[in-house]
């Protein structure tokens, strides 16, 4: 990222600096102080629920469980792609849980969650890439609570249009797909997945689902992007109806994945929060530490209007 965005110069991540050591100030966390990490954790392992705060290796985690919430991941925790920026294994999946989406409901409900986040790993195996498995998951959560809000991070399935369907069908109030990073980075960032495929999911949802859902992508910082490539891909987010817009700081979960090319200074978050709200995007979370999911109850107002 250039410089001039802020007027402050950002930090150039030097050899080893990864996963997770040398991190800027700004970028370290505190440790649980609560009960709560651990009724969360004793919870989770009850329901016998994967989290993407777990599998991805989420340094947000801590504070997350702490205050009662996760990021719940259906259809396994084996991926059938392998991005470099995640930690998610890959391998060859196992067959769905037809249980799942009740054990997941069973969660909102013990967790007396208002904002309930969903999210899978790549199931390109199936023919519809676990689509059905999210609308199975959606209609068990509202059947528990029908007033619990619903947000939705999916793979791109494909861009496959019955795939589709059948989420937006399913009527989540968010609808997030996330674009990771600029197009020039996508190739050597993402696996299978491409910038355009991407945009047109985005699109779609906008185009199929109601007014009053929203939708949702976010972008990692510090992989290498211009804050020219960031502008752009702001505008590609509006121009397919995009409304609302995370941006976080990439940081390397194992060796094995890509390694961090700078640490974008929190005064550079704020600043790139300012345009894309200038862009018309309905709300932004801009910030270091900030992740898809992260506080994502925060949208839930954003996603209605108020």
């Amino acid at each position: 990222m250039e410089a001039e965005l802020s007027g402050v110069e950002n930090t150039r991540a030097g050899p080893g600096a990864s996963g997770g050591r040398r991190l800027p100030a700004w970028l370290r966390v505190s440790l649980p102080r609560t009960p709560v990490f651990s009724q969360t954790r004793e919870l989770l392992r009850a329901l016998r629920l994967c989290t993407v705060c777990e599998s991805a290796w989420c340094p947000n985690h801590w504070e997350c469980w702490d205050r009662g919430t996760a990021t719940f991941m259906i259809c396994g925790d084996r991926c059938t792609r392998a991005c470099r920026f995640c930690a998610v294994t890959t391998g060859r999946p196992l067959p769905l849980d037809p249980d799942e989406p009740e054990r997941v409901a069973e969660a909102v409900r013990m967790m007396r969650l208002k904002h309930a986040v969903i999210t899978s790993v790549a199931r390109d195996d199936l023919a519809d890439g676990g689509a059905e498995h999210f609308a199975k998951t959606i209609k068990a959560v509202r059947s528990v609570n029908p007033e619990v809000a619903i947000e939705v991070l999916t793979p791109d399935f494909n861009d496959d249009d019955g795939a589709l369907d059948i989420v937006f069908a399913a009527r989540p109030d968010v609808f997030n797909h996330n674009i990771e990073t600029v197009r020039r980075l996508t190739p050597g960032v993402r696996s299978r997945a491409t910038y355009e495929r991407s945009l047109s999911v985005l699109r779609k949802a906008r185009q199929r689902l109601p007014a009053g859902c929203r939708t949702k992508s976010g972008l990692m910082l510090g992989l290498g992007e211009s804050v020219d490539e960031v502008l752009e891909a702001f505008r590609d987010l509006r121009a397919v109806g995009c409304e609302i817009l995370t941006i976080g700081q990439y940081l390397q979960p194992t060796g094995g994945c890509l390694p961090v090319a700078e640490y974008v200074r929190p005064e550079s978050f704020d600043e790139l929060g300012k345009r894309a709200l200038g862009m018309g995007f309905v709300c932004v979370a801009s910030a270091p530490r900030v992740r898809s999911s992260y506080r994502a109850d925060y949208f839930a107002q954003a996603k209605t209007g108020g």
